[in-house]
């Protein structure tokens, strides 16, 4: 080897390697907006921060929570779906009239829980014999879901006669005498969720579909079929989230969840999982709930009109798509990609 040959080679190995850019958990931005909420909340009302008024609101945030971790699968496939605040409310509606019509409602709500599945199954269907995106099916399907809520309560309140049995005294119930049971549920299937996004085939190939659908279906990965079942698991959190609320309340009204759908892809996003696919979150979806619920408790805690909470919603999800886009943008930065469009 000639000298002329070693000279870059030392010259090259002289120089030291560069840093690696320190890389902050998705969860971050959520965190960090959730500790400067409670802190502004605390500091403007002090009684914000007490255990019995934060345990309610961790209660109001668990319903549309689980919701909001079955979103991020969705999400992850690079897919959104407008439809899971009805499917809600037509699961809580279906659940609580088989309760009034006699049923038990052990089996009642297991009957919501699988009509859920059974509209998200429907949703991916539709988008795969179709083949459009699954915002554009739900798009369609939202107002198709709604319009069998309204017709089946007839703007009315649902109340089941049997409240009070041992379905509802356990979802009622609170453990400890603090921590309401909705809670546990979202946080066991936030973990349970968790596993199965990062641990384990299906996760893997929801997360490889949102990377590159094209590269994903080249590799062999059942494109269709891995859409197909995070749509169904989609409807079962929604179902089992409408089983819950009329669990714990007794009852559903013409209005309650419209929001709830919005909601879980604002929390999702707030998260650290991206319009672009390709990753999920399932703990920065639980912890952007709680950001989002804390915004909403807050209006009524300074005493602001409840009708600005449909603003607030519709400004979280802004927020969200910025967040999520600024993300997106500093991502490409550092790796070098160069600058492209907003819109890019």
């Amino acid at each position: 080897m000639t000298k002329t040959e070693t000279a870059p080679q030392l010259a090259g190995s002289a120089n030291p390697r560069p840093r690696r850019a320190l890389r902050l958990p998705a969860e971050t931005g959520a965190i960090v907006m959730l500790a400067v909420l409670l802190g502004l909340l605390g500091g403007l009302r002090p009684a914000f921060l007490d255990p019995g008024n934060l345990w309610p609101l961790l209660g109001q945030a668990a319903v549309p929570g689980l919701l909001a971790i079955g979103m991020v699968f969705v999400l992850a496939m690079r897919e959104i779906d407008l439809s899971a605040g009805a499917v809600f409310h037509l699961c809580a509606v279906f659940t609580a009239m088989l309760m009034a019509a006699g049923i038990d409602p052990w089996p009642a709500a297991l009957g919501g829980v699988l009509l859920g599945v059974v509209l998200g199954l429907l949703n991916g269907l539709l988008a795969i014999t179709l083949r459009l995106p699954v915002l554009v099916v739900t798009l369609g399907t939202w107002w198709m879901i709604q319009g069998l809520s309204q017709v089946a309560d007839k703007a009315l309140t649902i109340a089941s006669p049997t409240a009070g049995g041992g379905f509802f005294a356990m979802l009622s119930a609170k453990a400890f005498a603090m921590v309401p049971m909705a809670v546990i549920v979202l946080v066991v299937l936030a973990v349970i969720l968790h596993i199965v996004l990062h641990r384990t085939r299906f996760g893997y190939r929801v997360q490889a579909i949102g990377s590159n659908p094209q590269a994903a279906a080249y590799a062999g990965i059942p494109t269709a079929q891995v859409r197909l079942l995070a749509l169904g698991l989609m409807g079962a959190m929604a179902g089992l989230a409408g089983v819950i609320h009329v669990g714990a309340g007794g009852s559903i009204a013409p209005g309650d969840g419209s929001e709830f759908g919005l909601l879980a892809i604002a929390a999702a996003l707030l998260g650290g999982t991206s319009l672009k696919g390709g990753h999920g979150s399932i703990v920065g979806a639980v912890i952007g709930m709680l950001v989002a619920q804390a915004i909403l408790s807050a209006i009524a805690l300074l005493g602001v009109d409840a009708a600005w909470r449909t603003f607030a919603t519709g400004a979280l999800v802004v927020l969200a798509l910025a967040a999520d886009r600024l993300l997106m943008l500093l991502r490409k930065r550092r790796s070098g990609h160069g600058q492209d469009g907003l819109f890019g």
